[in-house]
């Protein structure tokens, strides 16, 4: 199979994995608090990641680490803790919708940092997603005023986190497989989230039926939607541009949208012309 036809299937199952992350978290928040549930997430994917890719740490050359260091950082540190603050008070459906900006951040961040050019097609993309985000986020906070929604801000952040990371493996990683880069990262996280773990008292916890049935969310949502993910990502940077990469957040709302819908979730007709307006703008930014 060749390297077009790969990228659509890994880009396909990327978004069915990351679209179900946002109701994982919802789940996991119901007995964990969002440090607890970011820590977590972190801790199950590093443990599963060792035992598949330990064998791929000598691979990374001593000068590569710091990029490992960094990108660790933005592409999972930073954002595992953003998402699961922000759906405390956020909509799952919302959250997915408002990560669909990471494309046009792509672009803004390789514009800016990376030298990358860009069209003016392009630039009219990330004004047309801004404007959508806006919609989408004022109106949310209408009608939901029990809702925070300044808590958006920090989905929008993450975004920017994901897109630095992904011009940062384009440009510093790629000569790197896949499993390494990810292992890597998450072997720089382990001990940091096992701190922070630690002192959130987690082990008084465990004990409690809710927070049993929450880890296990979060146990999938680990294995499945941070460590596996991650490698798939990793690849379909490798082997597409980081724009294509980052488009998997076109489909992300999609399956998102729909496990919200089973869990009662409901967006306001202004919400979905919003959601519309931010993915014409993805649209527009990544195509070439």
């Amino acid at each position: 199979m060749d390297s077009k036809q790969l990228k659509w299937i890994y880009l396909s199952i990327l978004a069915l994995i990351w679209g179900s992350s946002f109701i994982l978290i919802k789940k996991g928040l119901v007995g964990l608090s969002a440090i607890q549930v970011g820590s977590l997430r972190i801790i199950f994917a590093a443990f599963f990641l060792l035992l598949i890719g330990f064998k791929s740490l000598p691979k990374i050359p001593k000068q590569k680490w710091k990029y490992i260091a960094i990108t660790a950082l933005f592409g999972t540190f930073f954002p595992a803790f953003l998402f699961s603050i922000a759906q405390t008070e956020l909509e799952s459906s919302v959250t997915s919708i408002l990560n669909s900006l990471t494309p046009l951040n792509t672009l803004v961040i390789g514009a800016i940092f990376f030298g990358i050019g860009f069209q003016r097609r392009q630039l009219w993309g990330v004004f047309i997603g801004l404007t959508g985000s806006t919609l989408l986020v004022y109106n949310g906070a209408q009608n939901h005023p029990e809702q925070n929604y300044y808590y958006a801000l920090l989905i929008i952040v993450a975004s920017f986190c994901y897109a630095t990371n992904v011009n940062l493996i384009k440009r510093y990683l790629s000569d790197l497989s896949p499993v390494s880069i990810t292992t890597g990262n998450f072997v720089v996280l382990l001990a940091p989230a096992l701190t922070i773990l630690y002192f959130t008292g987690f082990e008084t916890q465990i004990h409690i039926e809710k927070v049993q049935k929450a880890v296990g969310f979060i146990l999938i949502l680990g294995i499945l939607g941070t460590g596996i993910a991650n490698i798939l990502f990793f690849k379909l940077i490798q082997l597409a541009s980081p724009v294509f990469a980052a488009s998997v957040t076109y489909l992300i709302p999609i399956v998102a949208f729909f496990w919200g819908l089973l869990d009662n979730e409901i967006l306001s007709p202004v919400q979905f012309v919003g959601a519309f307006i931010i993915l014409i703008g993805v649209y527009l930014s990544a195509r070439k």
